[in-house]
């Protein structure tokens, strides 16, 4: 036997419903349609200003109608686990990825765009700081163990999203990117090798020295001069460390 809502919740669910949806939800008995105009406008400009703030680059590829979809489409169908406006722009990926959220007529890269995009937004709202009593930044990077920025993401992609702009013709390519918080605050990127992310993935652990790390890639790939790939990776660690990616190594 299901139970009646009580009157007030069957209105707070038919005003919520008609802000989210007002072309198929009619207006609540004795509510002013023009205020439930004002009202629904004032709802989806607010989360299209938060969405846009983080994501320039997928309105601009997509104009402003296919935006318009999206943001609509996700106020409508979309359920929000947090009520911080800084953790929309999260929100809103967990919707794209969800199964047929992205009409199949959208370009084959938004997914990736938006996560691309949203990167960013994370990173430089990370709560995340170095413990550097834990860290000795003078130490050896090949005998010692490694340790990354904690605001860092080693990302992979299927297709080149740096380089997607309105109206350019971009064909999928595999790409790896790093994406850190420097000092200054600051978020910095760049595009890498498979080589270098795979051993930012092995620093990520913070169980391997880094000669270890770089054995583990020698054997990986069957490189014929360890040498080589030792020489190579201690310039890669050296490089990320000068950067602000990689920290130091932790004491002992």
């Amino acid at each position: 036997m299901s139970v009646q809502l009580p009157e007030f919740q069957r209105f707070q669910y038919a005003f919520t419903a008609h802000l989210r949806n007002p072309e198929a939800k009619p207006v609540p008995p004795g509510i002013d349609a023009r205020r439930m105009r004002i009202y629904s406008r004032l709802v989806y400009e607010n989360l299209d200003g938060f969405l846009l703030r983080c994501f320039p680059m997928t309105r601009d590829v997509l104009g402003s109608r296919r935006w318009s979809r999206l943001v609509r489409a996700f106020l409508i169908e979309h359920r929000s686990r947090s009520p911080l406006f800084h953790q929309i722009a999260g929100e809103f990926i967990e919707f794209l990825a969800s199964k047929g959220a992205i009409p199949e007529s959208y370009p084959g890269f938004l997914l990736e765009l938006t996560h691309y995009e949203w990167v960013e937004l994370a990173l430089s709202t990370s709560t995340g700081m170095p413990d550097w009593k834990t860290i000795d930044a003078t130490g050896n990077l090949l005998e010692g163990r490694p340790l990354l920025n904690p605001v860092l993401a080693n990302l992979c992609y299927h297709w080149p999203v740096h380089r997607i702009r309105p109206r350019a013709r971009i064909a999928p390519a595999e790409t790896y990117l790093l994406m850190f918080r420097d000092a200054d605050d600051e978020v910095q990127f760049s595009e890498i090798n498979a080589f270098t992310a795979r051993l930012i993935d092995l620093l990520v652990l913070e169980e391997h020295t880094g000669r270890a790390a770089l054995e583990i890639i020698t054997t990986e790939s069957r490189h014929p001069s360890p040498e080589v790939v030792t020489q190579g990776g201690l310039k890669i660690m050296t490089d990320l460390q000068a950067r602000g990616a990689l920290l130091g190594v932790a004491r002992k």
